[in-house]
């Protein structure tokens, strides 16, 4: 469960820094949003991978139940 939640604060933090460089580029001038724009079904492509990934990761891992890899001890 900590495995998860960390795993969602690393999503979010990399998010929020290609956010914010979209804007820091966009304040110097650079035209990013055009990009953006034009690139922007690969973001939904990475995102259902990602979630597809998880997915089936949760779903092997969850299998196999607990053990001393999941914290509990024999």
């Amino acid at each position: 469960m900590a495995e998860h939640a960390r795993g969602h604060s690393l999503v979010w933090g990399v998010i929020l820094i290609v956010v914010g460089a979209l804007f820091l580029l966009d304040q110097l001038n650079v035209d990013v949003w055009d990009a953006v724009w034009r690139f922007w079904p690969v973001i939904l492509i990475v995102w259902g991978a990602n979630k597809l990934w998880l997915g089936l990761k949760e779903r092997s891992g969850g299998s196999a139940g607990p053990g001393p890899d999941k914290g509990h001890e024999n």
